[in-house]
């Protein structure tokens, strides 16, 4: 599905009319599992971010377990109309995956339009957005998962200690510097900026959720927060604009100043009042310098100003912040004082055998050498035939199944599929291996549910034939259902393991 430009873009962005042009042109994300002729790998841009691109909702299902409950990661749990799951792809690669509800966008041009504006965006302070999917009305977004939380969490639910004030700093610049690349992009809104939306990577380093830059829906509300932490003019015109983005900017650099969800206008009173030590975090116990928080609330106060021209813009808040760094050498997970994530290591699998290893690779051309080179030596004892079955029409069948084989042997695959049709409807034998043979067939001419149909017809024939298993599994690999295919490759190596184990034992 292209990325079309829609004629509601101008209606809700009026910022961007001036782009129009440029988006209808852009081109459409190809699918990340997809390879045509002469294809080559997707790209890799800078710190190992793929592409953009699109998602089968088979795969996102299977990467989340079915969209289990026990991998939502959104802030309100299961109650949340949109909810985020974090995911494991085929490759161990760890997603976020953003579920829409099925009514929120009804347009799928224009969803597809939307993600694919936000998936071109790149930096090293957001958590990017890397692919979509929209199928049927199915609405997903997939970004980089951040495997250290929120700064809610770190910041309102810590255990063991409470952030510092230089990585609070450092909090406020990196969630300043990745505003000012998305305004220098072009997408200079931001939905819902809150505590939830600035997480962590593996090193500790804080980055901005790449989905607050798309709405919950096409007319959805664009804050799901307390209305007192809601910039007043979207409480007037229910529009969100750059300058409401540094409202909600505001109401972050609270948070890391008093570690606390403080109403802006509760906290403009304290300003006001120049009682800045009562508005600071007790934790800190008092390990901050009074020259760098007086700073910091005089930005607060000018971001939370009622009236939007009053307000800093996106350069100004780097331009205040970024002169307040303190230990540039210190890393971020030692002061956020948790331990630095090590990927650990896949659990240890059995070894594939070649057959295992063909198809873990979906390499149809190593398979069919294999089942040529068996031939048919797994079907022994799966027929048991009387002298009268052995009439004309049982030669005529063998007849089909040779001329089968040999069309097989020559990869004449649609041949090859006509003669072993022609002996499976007869009836009178059933061989697991030609059903085999018929299922790689269909692979081979891009037919993998009649694929899938003939490797389960060789399991009922065979229950304890690991051939059988081995393809389905890639039968289901093509038809993006990867769990299920890892799952029967699994099968299929323990048939093969009791195999050998039986064979040793006699």
């Amino acid at each position: 599905m292209g990325c079309c430009q829609s004629s509601f873009l101008a209606e809700t962005h009026p910022e961007k009319d001036q782009r129009q042009q440029q988006q209808q042109q852009q081109p459409e994300p190809r699918n990340h599992n997809q390879a045509g002729p002469g294809a080559v790998p997707d790209p890799v841009v800078a710190n190992g971010v793929p592409s953009f691109s699109e998602f089968s909702f088979a795969e996102l299902k299977a990467a989340t377990d079915n969209f289990s409950s026990d991998n939502i990661v959104s802030e309100s749990g299961e109650k949340a109309p949109n909810l985020v799951y974090k995911g494991r792809l085929q490759n161990r690669k760890w997603i976020a995956v953003k579920k829409f509800s099925k009514t929120a966008w009804p347009d799928s041009k224009q969803f597809v339009e939307e993600a694919c504006g936000v998936g071109k965006l790149r930096h090293r302070r957001l958590a990017n957005l890397i692919g979509y999917c929209c199928d049927g009305d199915e609405r997903l977004l997939v970004a980089e998962y951040m495997i250290n939380d929120t700064l809610s969490k770190h910041l309102f639910h810590w255990e063991n200690q409470t952030i510092e004030w230089a990585m609070r700093l450092r909090v406020a610049t990196c969630i300043a510097e990745a505003l000012d690349y998305c305004s220098t992009e072009g997408h200079p809104l931001y939905h819902d900026l809150n505590a939830y939306r600035v997480l962590f990577d593996e090193d500790g380093d804080p980055r901005l959720s790449c989905f607050g830059l798309m709405k919950n829906s096409r007319d959805g509300k664009s804050y799901s927060t307390n209305l007192a932490y809601t910039p007043p003019e979207y409480l007037r015109n229910g529009r969100v604009t750059p300058e409401s983005v540094i409202y909600s900017f505001g109401t972050v650099i609270l948070d890391l100043l008093s570690g606390k969800h403080i109403p802006p206008s509760h906290a403009l009173d304290m300003i006001r009042t120049k009682n800045i030590t009562l508005l600071m975090e007790s934790h800190l116990e008092g390990k901050f310098s009074m020259e760098e928080a007086t700073v910091v609330v005089g930005l607060a106060s000018q971001c939370l100003q009622y009236e939007p021209r009053e307000r800093p813009n996106v350069k100004d808040l780097v331009a205040t912040l970024a002169p307040l760094q303190t230990k540039p050498d210190v890393p971020s997970y030692v002061m956020l004082g948790i331990s630095k994530y090590v990927e650990a290591p896949p659990t240890p699998q059995r070894p594939l055998s070649p057959m295992g290893e063909a198809c873990s690779r979906l390499d149809l051309t190593a398979i069919h050498q294999i089942l040529v080179m068996n031939h048919y030596k797994d079907d022994e004892g799966t027929n048991e035939l009387s002298f009268q079955e052995w009439t004309q029409q049982m030669r005529d069948m063998l007849e089909a199944r040779k001329r089968g084989d040999y069309a097989f042997r020559d990869k004449d695959f649609k041949t090859a599929i006509d003669c072993y049709s022609q002996f499976i409807d007869v009836g009178t034998m059933v061989s697991p291996t030609v059903f085999a043979r018929r299922s790689l067939c269909y692979l081979f001419c891009d037919q993998p549910d009649a694929a899938l149909a003939d490797a389960m017809q060789a399991q009922i024939v065979n229950p304890e034939w690991a051939t059988a298993f081995h393809m389905q599994s890639v039968a289901l690999a093509k038809l993006d259902m990867h769990k299920d295919a890892a799952d029967m490759l699994n099968e299929a190596t323990g048939l093969e393991d009791k195999k050998q184990r039986v064979g040793k034992g006699s």
